[in-house]
């Protein structure tokens, strides 16, 4: 779910990050206006350089492609989430409150709290200005 839509990223468009020979990541993402929402990032190793090597893929992806900006949505309890992105250049540009709890009425699966014990309610949207690519 994501600003009030639901999303089956198996159907999207992604990037797979491999190590051995295995699976060890996944991004996936959309496209809207002259942006980029990234829907979901998923490391089997924490903390081996995955995820960051998926969103500058991404941010390589948004070049090529004359892309403004990156964004993403996440609940207010993925903490080390929202840091994950703003060590990588992204900003906290709005906070939806009780977006969470919208969307918990059409995917009742959302769990009603999160990380830490921290009840969910809110969408936070995080953005990153993507500059073009040099020219050669």
């Amino acid at each position: 779910m994501s600003r009030g839509k639901q999303y089956y990223p198996h159907e999207c468009d992604g990037f797979i990050e491999w190590r051995d020979g295995k699976i060890v990541g996944l991004l996936t993402f959309h496209f809207e206006d002259n942006t980029m929402e990234l829907l979901t990032l998923n490391s089997t190793l924490e903390g081996e350089g995955i995820g960051s090597a998926l969103i500058l893929m991404a941010i390589e992806r948004a070049r090529e492609l004359s892309l403004s900006t990156l964004w993403l949505t996440t609940t207010n309890d993925n903490l080390s989430g929202m840091g994950f992105y703003q060590r990588l250049g992204f900003r906290i540009v709005a906070v939806n409150v009780g977006a969470v709890d919208q969307a918990r009425l059409t995917k009742t699966q959302i769990p009603e709290v999160g990380e830490e014990g921290i009840p969910i309610h809110d969408e936070i949207v995080l953005e990153l200005n993507v500059k073009p690519a040099l020219e050669s």
